[in-house]
Parts: structure tokens; C-alpha cells; sequence
């Protein structure tokens, strides 16, 4: 069997298997050991175990349940709701300021979680309530919040970035640099159409004559100071040269816990269990998928799978931009049935030689990529947001949140063009704090 027909009938197996509802770190391993056997032959199984344990012998690893850590203390406590609140008592008078204000607290929450789910849990679960009660349309309550809490894997800090990283061997400071101005411009993106509807729509939350005092405004800020501090000081001393990344998280993830426990008064242990099991069982989950994808790679390139794409890519020579549109329709195809950890791990040996190889920068390509899981976590069929938001919302029909995500789909296409006409955007700031690389 040549290596087209092998890698046409792994792919399909592959996504069946996926597809069947199983654990995506089990279905990839289960799937890569079946194919070792077939081809190879049970001598080739002594490299499993020794794959296996490998993929996971890496210290910036570390990094991850520390960050999981900080997101599953923040979203343990009531600091999404100090933040939705804090946030909407500043920008009510604005046109649909209350869905910008959801929009904003899914930003900053993302700085402090770098989880999609855990941000659109945390804020949904108060905005989308509070937003209906007040009368907004439901397909912009619960649209905005899906695309809102996309913001959780692109601005940093990111676990998608982490994954890219290790995959690529790729910096992860600065791909946490270059994911700062494209999520800042995507949360305006968000903005500028929410402000564009609700002003078509001519929808007011607010009488005409409301007003929240200055003691109201300044009330929530206190209470999510500390917190927004922690980011900062964590940005701080890992693009400072201060601290490698999973020391920088270990010290946020103890910060965090020890703010929420002081300002929250989380003392009893069932607060503590909640933050220790959100912690592991995420935390584990994307380390059996690490482990899991360390194995479906090497089956790949030991059947020469990903050198014969590689190559049959490089013997089209098509136009380098034509080349980029091919990956983000690859990409985007992918984002409709598996999940972005494992869309990552398992294309990124595949794609990382063929866009090194068509001159295009690892970096910059790493926030295209993250945008592209992000619009697969708002668009059918797994749209994990879009059935988050459900649950919080059971009464709304999936067909009307589905919908109501779709001119947030839009504006992330929208910074996908941008950022290929522009790489500077997403390239300046780590050049500019990190130094230009060789």
C-alpha cells in the first residue's frame, strides 16, 4: 500500500474513531498502537511505552495544571461575577452595554483562566440570565458569550499556546506576546458589531433617566484589583526574563488560590476539593492527550506519512497565500469535530514543516491556528461553547444560539485576513520586547 492510500485510510479510521464519542487521548492512542501493529508488527510495540512516557518528559508540561490551577480557583469563586458586575456599571449607558460588558468580563477572565469553557461557564452563567431579564434578543445574550468566551485560548495566558509550543518547540513567551494585540482586536471586533445591532435593533436596557452613582461604579473594583494584579505581575516576570513559564505559573497559580481563599473567604474543604479535582481531572486529560498524540506522531512519520504530505504539498507550487488557505480550510473542517488540543497535537508535525518551508513564521502562524480553534469551538456539530451556553440556557433552542454565533464566526475570519495582510500585528510586540529572532 503506498503512503497516499495509508495516510487516506488512517485519516478516515482516525476521525471515525474520534467521531464514536471516545475519549480523544484513548481514541488516539488505541488508533495509533492498531496501526503500528498493522504495519509494522508487534516488534515495533517496544517503542510505545517508551513514546508514551516521553511525550510527557518535558518540565514546561508544568506549566499547564499550574495555569488550570489559576482558572479553576478564579472560576471556583464569585470573581467572574465581581468582574461581569464591575464592568457593567461602567459601560451601561452604551448602546447593548451590557453584552459589551459580558464581551469585556469574558476578555479579562481569559487573562486570568486561559480556558474557553471555564470563561464562558463563569460569565455566562450570570450574563446570559441577567441579559434576558432585561430584554435583549437571545440569539446576541447567548451568541455573544459563546464568541466571548473563545477569547479564552487566544489571550494569554493560553493553554492552546502551550500545546502549540511544546508541538512546535516553538517559544511559549512569545506566542503569549503575539496573541496580546490580535485577542485585544478581536474583543473589538466583537464589540463594534454588538454596538452595530443593538443600535439597528434600537434595544435600551436602561431607562433613559438610569444612572449608577460613583460609589456603585468603584464598588466591584476592589474585589478583582487583586486578581487583574496577578496577571500582570505573572506577564511580568515571564517576559521579563525574571522566571521560565512554569515558574511564572506556579507563582500565579499560589497567588490566585490564596486571593480567592483571603477575598472570597473559601476556607472549607469542599472549596478546596472543587479547585484540586477541576485542577486534575483537567489538568490530566490534556496530558493523556499530549502523551496520546506523542504516539499518533510517531506512527505517522514511522509510515512516512507526514514526509510524503509534506512533500506532495511542496510538489503543487502553489502560490504561498493559496497554500495558507488550503491549512485554515484544513484547519477549519478539523475545529467541526475534534477538539483543539487534539487538532494541535496531531497537526502541527504535519503543518509546521510546510509552513516553515513556505516562509511563513511559526509564531505568527501559531495565533492563526489558536483563531482557527476558535471558531471551531462556536460552529457545529462539537461546538463546546455553543452547548456550554445551552445548559445555562436549556429553554433556548441550540438551531437560535447557533445563529446568533454566526456574525462572531464572521469577525474572527475577518482577523484571520487582517493578520495575513498584516503578520506585523501579531509579530511586533514579542519581536519588540523578546528581540528579533535568527
Amino acid at each position: 500500500m503506498s503512503p497516499v492510500a495509508e495516510g487516506a485510510v488512517v485519516l478516515v479510521i482516525t476521525l471515525l474513531v474520534l467521531l464514536s464519542g471516545a475519549p480523544v487521548a484513548f481514541g488516539l492512542g488505541a488508533t495509533s498502537v492498531v496501526f503500528i501493529l498493522i504495519f509494522q508488527g508487534v516488534d515495533a510495540l517496544h517503542v510505545v511505552a517508551e513514546t508514551y512516557y516521553g511525550g510527557l518528559n518535558d518540565f514546561t508540561l508544568v506549566s499547564i495544571p499550574m495555569f488550570v490551577m489559576m482558572g479553576a480557583a478564579i472560576g471556583s469563586s464569585p470573581a467572574g461575577k465581581d468582574l461581569y458586575e464591575a464592568l457593567d456599571r461602567w459601560l451601561y449607558r452604551l448602546p447593548g452595554g451590557l453584552v459589551i460588558s459580558n464581551i469585556g468580563a469574558c476578555a479579562l477572565f481569559a487573562a486570568l483562566t486561559g480556558s474557553s469553557p471555564a470563561c464562558c461557564a463563569a460569565i455566562g452563567k450570570m450574563g446570559i440570565p441577567e441579559m434576558r431579564r432585561r430584554g435583549y434578543p437571545d440569539d446576541v445574550a447567548t451568541g455573544s458569550i459563546c464568541a466571548g468566551g473563545t477569547l479564552g485560548i487566544l489571550i494569554p495566558p493560553s493553554i492552546t499556546f502551550i500545546l502549540y509550543g511544546i508541538a512546535t518547540e516553538t517559544s511559549i513567551g512569545r506566542l503569549f506576546l503575539a496573541g496580546v494585540l490580535p485577542g485585544i482586536m478581536l474583543t473589538g471586533l466583537f464589540i463594534l458589531w454588538t454596538l452595530f445591532i443593538i443600535w439597528k435593533r434600537g434595544f435600551r436596557s436602561h431607562a433613559v433617566d438610569f444612572r449608577y452613582t460613583w460609589a456603585e461604579k468603584f464598588q466591584a473594583i476592589p474585589k478583582i484589583a487583586p486578581f487583574l494584579c496577578i496577571i500582570a505581575a505573572v506577564m511580568y516576570v515571564l517576559y521579563g526574563g525574571v522566571a521560565t513559564p512554569s515558574e511564572a505559573a506556579g507563582v500565579g497559580a499560589a497567588l490566585c488560590v490564596l486571593s480567592a481563599v483571603v477575598i472570597y473567604r473559601m476556607w472549607s474543604r469542599r472549596d478546596w476539593w472543587v479547585i484540586l479535582r477541576d485542577t486534575t481531572r483537567e489538568s490530566v486529560m490534556i496530558l493523556m492527550i499530549i502523551a496520546a498524540a506523542a504516539i499518533f506522531g510517531y506512527m505517522l512519520t514511522s509510515l512516512y506519512l507526514t514526509q510524503t504530505l509534506a512533500q506532495g504539498i511542496a510538489d503543487l507550487h502553489a502560490n504561498r497565500w493559496v497554500l495558507m488557505a488550503l491549512i485554515n480550510v484544513f484547519l477549519l473542517v478539523c475545529g467541526f469535530f475534534i477538539p483543539p488540543a487534539a487538532i494541535i497535537l496531531m497537526t502541527s508535525p504535519i503543518l509546521y514543516p510546510i509552513i516553515k518551508a513556505a516562509g511563513f513564521d511559526p509564531v505568527w502562524f501559531g495565533v492563526i491556528m489558536t483563531i482557527n480553534m476558535e471558531i471551531g469551538l462556536i460552529h457545529p456539530p462539537v461546538g463546546l461553547n455553543i452547548f456550554i451556553v445551552n445548559a445555562i440556557a436549556p429553554d433556548v433552542p441550540v438551531t437560535r444560539v447557533m445563529l446568533g454565533t454566526i456574525p462572531y464566526v464572521l469577525c474572527m475570519i475577518l482577523l484571520i485576513v487582517i493578520l495575513c495582510a498584516f503578520p506585523e500585528i501579531a509579530t511586533w510586540l514579542p519581536d519588540r520586547l523578546m528581540g528579533v529572532r535568527q
